[in-house]
């Protein structure tokens, strides 16, 4: 039995394993991190081993928590991964990008994916059916876009995401709408028709906390899951365990 920790830029999420199957999804953030942690213990007492995934900022007391329960790694480019990383800068590549492209060779494997997470920024992440990493792309995120228009221009308003049913922005706001989440739209399919005419038997994967905003809207044939990331930290724990 196992639990993962994805320290994110807006929220911390931690989830329990048991033989590869997720038993429990708890969000808070650093204030309330405790307070998961002991309700989890009492409900798990069997749980053994730890990883954490840190891209936003995790409290020291926090860290000092989790190593006092549990056998802790943190996740980082020393750990044995099941892909070969083939990006030019490993050392730089995301714990996040790492964690997805983990999850996509132990679901999927033996199979090209191109994995869509959709937060505060977009990544998108391609693993081969060799199981190698190439690489990917790195774009904003949709309420980074919304909070830009308004930063850097004098009259815009700072709005949150909506769906619009025309193409056609008949006010400011609904022109903001449009040009936000359906430009984001556009991308997403453009990276999705471009690696599909590159790549045969393509596996399409979205995830992040925007993914399901998104999917209805998406005209493909894609595999949604919200706790993608924290199944490949759990994918990398088991990997890393000895």
């Amino acid at each position: 039995m196992n639990i993962v920790i994805d320290v994110g830029n807006t929220q911390i999420k931690v989830a329990v394993f048991y033989n590869n199957k997720l038993q429990l999804k708890e969000v808070c953030d650093n204030s309330s991190f405790e307070e998961v942690l002991i309700k989890i213990d009492i409900k798990y007492p069997k749980i053994r081993h730890a990883l954490i995934s840190l891209v936003g900022i995790f409290e020291d007391r926090n860290m000092q928590l989790l190593n006092k329960r549990y056998k802790t790694l943190e996740l980082s480019h020393n750990l044995n991964f099941p892909f070969i990383n083939k990006y030019e800068t490993p050392n730089t590549l995301g714990v996040d990008r790492i964690a997805l492209s983990s999850a996509a060779v132990s679901t999927f494997p033996k199979t090209n994916c191109l994995i869509i997470d959709a937060g505060s920024c977009i990544t998108y992440d391609f693993v081969t059916n060799k199981a190698e990493y190439l690489g990917g792309a790195i774009s904003p995120g949709i309420k980074i876009r919304y909070k830009a228009l308004h930063a850097f221009t004098k009259n815009l308003p700072e709005l949150s995401p909506k769906k619009e049913n025309s193409i056609i922005g008949k006010s400011t706001q609904s022109s903001i709408n449009i040009g936000v989440v359906q430009g984001v739209l556009y991308e997403i399919e453009g990276y999705i028709s471009q690696y599909s005419k590159e790549y045969k038997d393509l596996t399409i994967i979205l995830t992040g906390g925007d993914a399901h905003f998104l999917l209805d809207s998406l005209n493909f044939n894609i595999f949604a899951n919200s706790n993608f990331l924290l199944e490949g930290l759990n994918y990398i724990l088991e990997h890393n365990k000895n």
